[in-house]
């Protein structure tokens, strides 16, 4: 019973974390906090009713781990304090795997739900690159110029890079004694030259998003509290104070810079460990 209600309570604090995001560009701290008071307060409840320190002691270790393990993340810019606070919130309030979840886990469930938060994250930044890059066309320009501005690297990439796949195939063929005929090598060569020109045309894209679309430049008093500044090492938005500075230094245009609200990728990541596991083998046997 207090597993379902630790699931409840991490599913919906994420849920009203990644809306507040959405809307704000933030997570305010009262949202983690929140949970991570309630986990402790279950934890401790479990701990009586089992007549066992284990219970405290999980919750604590996972969600001291977790925590500095995303406010190291914070610490070199990829993400938010509010996203680093949420992180370690779950895995204070779900330090080992539920029992009524439908798969089991291979590596412990904070573990596990932080790959899966990576995995979902991905796929969600992709989709939100690109919606972003539908209202913003100046992303596309962007794009398009920087892939024209590699038409050479294109040009003698390609006879390279499937000469090099070519070579490998016939050589591992060879090695594994298999019948390998020109078909065989033909394809083995260009699905991998496929896919490597489209991660390397996605990465144009994110960046064309990262370099126009998440940077404005806009007038001193359109400024306002949680803006994170071009320069600022850290997503941390600025305050108040900040703000008036700021307003009083006689600057007439100031950088910011936005990036993807990634609360949402925390209770899609949860609803994912809940029916389908692990992400990597939810991968290997459903799509490789």
């Amino acid at each position: 019973m207090i597993e379902v209600i630790s699931f409840i309570i991490a599913l919906a604090g994420s849920s009203i974390a990644a809306v507040w995001d959405l809307k704000t560009t933030e997570i305010p701290d009262q949202i983690p906090h929140a949970m991570i008071v309630l986990a402790l307060i279950l934890a401790v409840t479990r701990s009586i009713l089992e007549g066992s320190y284990i219970p405290m002691a999980m919750s604590l270790l996972a969600g001291g781990t977790f925590l500095a393990l995303g406010f190291l993340l914070y610490f070199f810019g990829q993400w938010g304090g509010g996203d680093a606070k949420v992180l370690a919130a779950i895995a204070f309030l779900l330090p080992t795997t539920p029992k009524f979840f439908k798969k089991e886990l291979l590596l412990p469930f904070p573990v596990s739900y932080f790959l899966n938060v990576l995995y979902v994250g991905a796929a969600y930044m992709i989709v939100y690159a690109f919606v972003i890059a539908l209202t913003n066309k100046r992303v596309n320009a962007a794009f398009v110029k920087d892939v024209k501005a590699s038409s050479n690297f294109i040009l003698f990439s390609v006879p390279a890079i499937f000469f090099l796949f070519l070579t490998i195939n016939w050589y591992a063929a060879n090695m594994l004694m298999l019948e390998a005929d020109s078909t065989y090598l033909l394809w083995n060569s260009l699905l991998p030259l496929s896919f490597f020109f489209c991660l390397w045309f996605l990465w144009k894209f994110v960046r064309a998003v990262e370099n126009v679309g998440f940077k404005k430049r806009i007038p001193v008093p359109m400024l306002k509290v949680g803006d994170v500044l071009l320069e600022s090492k850290q997503w941390e938005g600025i305050t108040a104070a900040e703000v008036r500075r700021i307003k009083k230094s006689g600057k007439k245009y100031v950088w910011i810079k936005e990036g993807v609200r990634f609360g949402v990728a925390f209770p899609l990541a949860l609803i994912f460990t809940l029916y389908f596991g692990d992400g990597i083998l939810f991968l290997l046997r459903y799509l490789i």
